[in-house]
C-alpha cells in the first residue's frame, strides 16, 4: 500500500507540473512576442485575424514570379474576393504597370521591404530605412499609403518591431505558410492552404507556378466550407 500512495502522490504531482507548465504556454503563446521583444502590446506582430469572423486573407508576398501575378488576379476576380500584396521596393520600380494592375482591381497593398534582406539582423535606423523608402516608392507610383509590413522571410527584431511602429505601421506575420516558393507542388501547398481553416486565418503564399495552378481549388474549398477571403485589414478587425 505504501508503494502504491507514492505512485499515486507522484502521479498527482506530474499532473499539476503539467497543468502549470500548459497555462505558462497558453500565456506566452498569447503573449510571448511582446515579453520576448520587450514591446507594447499594440505594437507586437500579428499572427491571425478576427477568429469571430469567416474571413481569411491570402498574404501574397511579391519579389519575383511577376509572369504569374495577373492570372491570380484573374482567379481572385472569379470570386469576386480581394486580397493583400506585400510588395518588395526592388520589384515595385521595375514592375509599376503590375503594381498598378493589383491596385486598379481592388486588392490592398503593403509593405515587405526594399530589399528582401534580414531585418532581424540589421539596426534600428537600417530597419526604418528600408520601411519609410519602401514606403515613399509605394506612395509615388501608386498613389497609396500602406500601413502594414510584413518583414522579409519573417525576421525580425525588437529593432524591427521598434521602426515599424515608427512609420506607424502594423507588423503582419502568418497564421499558415504554403511555402511555395521551395515546394512546387500543386496538392502539397492545397493541404497547406486548407488544413484546419478557420476564420482569421492568415496564409503566407508567393505568386508561383504551383501557387497559381492550386489557387481555384483553395479558393472553391473556402468558398463551400463558408469561409470569404478578404484583405489583411478586415481580416484582423
Amino acid at each position: 500500500m505504501r508503494i502504491k500512495s507514492k505512485t499515486f502522490v507522484h502521479i498527482i504531482c506530474n499532473v499539476m507540473i503539467f497543468v502549470l507548465l500548459s497555462t505558462i504556454l497558453l500565456y506566452t503563446a498569447y503573449d510571448g512576442v511582446a515579453e520576448v521583444f520587450g514591446v507594447e502590446d499594440e505594437n507586437a506582430p500579428i499572427y491571425c485575424g478576427n477568429k469571430d469572423s469567416n474571413k481569411v486573407s491570402l498574404m501574397v508576398n511579391v519579389y519575383w514570379g511577376t509572369e504569374y501575378i495577373e492570372e491570380i488576379l484573374d482567379v481572385l476576380d472569379k470570386y469576386n474576393w480581394k486580397t493583400t500584396f506585400f510588395i518588395g521596393g526592388m520589384w515595385a520600380v521595375k514592375n509599376s504597370d503590375v503594381l498598378n494592375e493589383i491596385v486598379s482591381r481592388g486588392h490592398e497593398i503593403g509593405s515587405h521591404a526594399y530589399y528582401h534582406k534580414d531585418m532581424g539582423k540589421m539596426t534600428y535606423q537600417q530597419c526604418l530605412d528600408e520601411i519609410e523608402n519602401t514606403n515613399t516608392l509605394i506612395k509615388t507610383l501608386t498613389g497609396v499609403d500602406m500601413d502594414l509590413f510584413a518583414p522579409p522571410s519573417g525576421s525580425f527584431s525588437k529593432e524591427t518591431i521598434t521602426a515599424t511602429a515608427e512609420a506607424g505601421m502594423k507588423m503582419i506575420m502568418w497564421t499558415k505558410d504554403t511555402i511555395d516558393w521551395r515546394d512546387k507542388s500543386h496538392k502539397i501547398i492545397y493541404n497547406r492552404a486548407v488544413k484546419d481553416i478557420s476564420g482569421g486565418d492568415l496564409i503566407l503564399m508567393h505568386p508561383t507556378e504551383m501557387t497559381l495552378s492550386a489557387l481555384p481549388d483553395v479558393l472553391e474549398y473556402y468558398k463551400t466550407n463558408d469561409l470569404m477571403v478578404d484583405t489583411v485589414t478586415n481580416t484582423i478587425k
